[in-house]
């Protein structure tokens, strides 16, 4: 995909899909296809995988590939893949990148290294690095909660300058004025997506490009629908939507994502309820939680 028309294609709901796994622990392959089906006639206007949804850190990296793979195969097309390829090990994450651009992908969604805790110079060098080696749209992933650090705007700036594929960033951060800054800083044409189930309408609002929420994962559609009306113009029903949406993106973040998602998955009859240590489930309790609200938005065919 050229640069011109990643900017045009990848706006909206990009979804970020779990990795659904059988009782065994290996990965549910079938269930896999099946929710990636789902996502396309659901109205999702682009899917990733391996993001943090996905359980990247737990899986192997031939796991990885064979994710990213069925993805790209499943999808022929129809809606834009972008895996995410970034790990806290830089090699892996050239060698997963420059993979998912042989692959097909339309994108990257590469995260700032977690762990390690590098300096912005640091970040810097990694992304350029990253972005260098491949054709591909880059997208950086900025998720300040599970990494220990935050990538600056002006960093992002220096990086969007230098690296014409860096056409993007997913903002998992609170601070809003952080957001606001890296419109400010890299400009308004930067596709900017919020990885804030509660900012995701916000961040359209001062121009964003879209959202990789994980409650996609369970109400597509609605999900899909809020970014429609939004781009329609029809701002009131974007706003009933993101006040609608609130109860479910609330529950669903009450332990760490993407235990109470599988959770509710499972409760569809979507996906064994099943995470890799050492992740897990939420309690029988939220549990419990979680089935009252989701019973709001859509059938719930059996507790876990």
């Amino acid at each position: 995909m050229r640069l011109s028309e990643a900017k045009e294609k990848l706006r909206g709901s990009i979804a970020p899909i779990v990795t659904p796994f059988r009782e065994d622990d290996s990965i549910d392959e079938t269930a896999l296809v099946e929710l990636i089906e789902w996502h396309i006639a659901s109205g999702s206007h682009a899917i990733s995988v391996t993001g943090t949804t996905g359980e990247p850190s737990s899986l192997t990296l031939e796991e990885r590939e064979r994710v990213m793979e069925i993805a790209i195969k499943t999808s022929r097309g129809r809606v834009p893949v972008v895996p995410g390829t970034g790990s806290t090990n830089h090699q892996e994450t050239l060698y997963l990148t420059k993979l998912a651009q042989e692959m097909g992908a339309d994108a990257a969604l590469v995260i700032v290294p977690y762990y390690n805790r590098p300096s912005q110079h640091a970040l810097y060098q990694h992304f350029k690095a990253v972005a260098d080696s491949v054709d591909l749209p880059i997208i950086i992933y900025n998720i300040p909660g599970r990494t220990a650090v935050n990538l600056e705007a002006k960093t992002l700036a220096r990086l969007r300058e230098d690296c014409p594929n860096i056409i993007g960033v997913k903002e998992s951060n609170k601070d809003f004025e952080h957001v606001n800054r890296v419109l400010w800083y890299c400009g308004r044409d930067f596709l900017l997506y919020s990885g804030i189930e509660l900012l995701c309408y916000p961040m359209l609002a001062i121009g964003g490009a879209g959202y990789i929420s994980a409650t996609a994962n369970v109400v597509p559609d609605r999900v899909a629908e809020l970014y429609n009306a939004w781009a329609q113009g029809d701002v009131k029903r974007a706003q009933d939507l993101h006040f609608e949406l609130m109860p479910l993106n609330d529950v669903l973040f009450k332990d760490t994502n993407p235990g109470p998602v599988k959770a509710a998955l499972a409760m569809m009859g979507k996906i064994y309820p099943k995470l890799r240590l050492p992740m897990d489930l939420p309690s029988k309790e939220l549990q419990q939680e979680i089935c009252e609200v989701l019973r709001r938005y859509t059938e719930v065919k059996f507790p876990v």
